[in-house]
């Protein structure tokens, strides 16, 4: 398998374990409660670890604007269906913008190869 593939694999690890550890922030109420207060921060130190794998291949500008972009928009869609957060046009046409702006880093950017 391809390093750069592990490296993008690592990377969706990360988000993937950041938007579980977002999402799981209400449930703490204000980490008062213990086991999602456990889950939550163990959810972040593997998101940190799986980033820092991405990091060896893939530049820390590109990684970041991939990791904040989608883990902003599966946090705010998970939020609709957990937390009951409606969207409304504004909010839709941001989280467009944001996907939009991950696929033109992925799809243009000279930052790494392809």
């Amino acid at each position: 398998m391809s390093p750069l593939i592990t490296a993008y694999g690592a990377l969706v690890l990360g988000i993937v374990s950041e938007v579980i550890g977002s999402s799981l922030l209400p449930k703490t109420q204000q980490f008062t409660k213990l086991g999602p207060t456990a889950a939550a921060i163990a959810s972040f130190i593997i998101a940190l670890f799986f980033l820092s794998h991405a990091l060896r291949l893939i530049p820390l500008g590109l990684t970041y604007a991939i990791w904040c972009g989608i883990g902003m928009v599966l946090t705010a869609t998970v939020s609709v269906f957990l937390y009951r957060s409606p969207f409304d046009l504004p909010a839709i046409l941001g989280i467009l913008l944001i996907i939009c702006g991950v696929v033109v880093i992925n799809v243009c950017s000279k930052s790494i190869g392809h």
